[in-house]
């Protein structure tokens, strides 16, 4: 049950964060679930064998390099979603780093207490 409300939370945050940039575009809600789950995947699958390709950069820039990869797969993403459109790589950098406020913010309400 944990898991499709956490689900279904991602689909929020998606819907919040492009509500607050005009670079980023969700035509609706299903197309936000959408994005949440081609993220997460993207973040399992592709995610990392980007990173084991650059750790020659990500060493020498601190890590930053790390933001770089998360707005590649926010672009990735928006060219497969139909109903996601984001401007450009620093809308998809920014979008990546809100979307990620948000899920923290509620995965700390969703988490169980012992």
């Amino acid at each position: 049950m944990n898991v499709i409300i956490r689900f279904l939370l991602s689909g929020v945050a998606v819907m919040l964060t492009a509500y607050l940039l005009p670079g980023v575009d969700v035509q609706d809600y299903w197309a936000a679930l959408l994005v949440a789950v081609l993220i997460s995947l993207s973040n399992v699958i592709i995610k990392p064998i980007l990173v084991v390709l650059t750790i020659p950069i990500t060493i020498i820039s601190l890590g930053l390099f790390l933001l770089v990869i998360n707005g590649i797969i926010i672009l990735m993403v928006d060219s497969l979603v139909d109903g996601f459109e984001v401007d450009g790589f620093w809308w998809a950098l920014g979008f990546s780093l809100i979307l990620s406020v948000f899920n923290s913010l509620f995965s700390d309400l969703t988490k169980e207490k012992k």
